[in-house]
């Protein structure tokens, strides 16, 4: 049991924690976003195994470990001063990653959220909702109001559909 945990473990690491760099934005808070998350898998492991997605399963830990702390407070008591990524950058526009960084990091938790797995993840609103506990209604208004936040905070212009419907 303890050898088939810490081989999915070990083989899922990078990808957890790019997650949780997603959704908090900080390399060191995201360590200990999965390091609770695979605490309490290891702890669940016997029924964790047995899910038909062993991935979904471990991915909607991690975000709920992350919508948790944000909830306790943790966060707005202890202030990390944000470092620069230590990974190396995977290409593209340097400038545009860091503003979008910088901006989705802006964007409240539960938004955020819904941001990372439905984009970052590619997760449908169906799986999205699963993944956050909520209705699909609300994953779509989440999904709004978050893209709309980061429209705002990249100074982006309102879309065609926003003025067509003003005309």
């Amino acid at each position: 049991m303890d050898e088939e945990y810490t081989a999915y473990v070990r083989g899922r690491l990078s990808w957890l924690r790019k997650i949780a760099y997603s959704l908090c934005q900080d390399w060191h808070r995201a360590d200990d976003l999965v390091q609770t998350a695979i605490t309490r898998l290891y702890v669940k492991w016997r029924k964790a195994r047995a899910a038909d997605d062993l991935d979904a399963y471990v991915r909607v830990m991690l975000v709920r470990v992350f919508l948790a702390e944000q909830r306790r407070g943790w966060f707005s008591r202890v202030r990390l001063t944000p470092a620069m990524a230590h990974e190396p950058f995977e290409g593209g526009d340097r400038d545009t990653a860091m503003d979008l960084r910088r901006a989705l990091a802006a964007v409240p938790p539960r938004q955020r959220a819904t941001l990372v797995l439905r984009f970052h993840c590619d997760l449908s609103v169906e799986q999205t909702a699963h993944a956050l506990g909520c209705s699909t209604g609300t994953v779509k208004s989440q999904t709004a109001r978050g893209l709309a936040t980061l429209r705002a905070m990249l100074g982006e212009p309102e879309s065609r559909l926003a003025r067509a419907e003003e005309c």
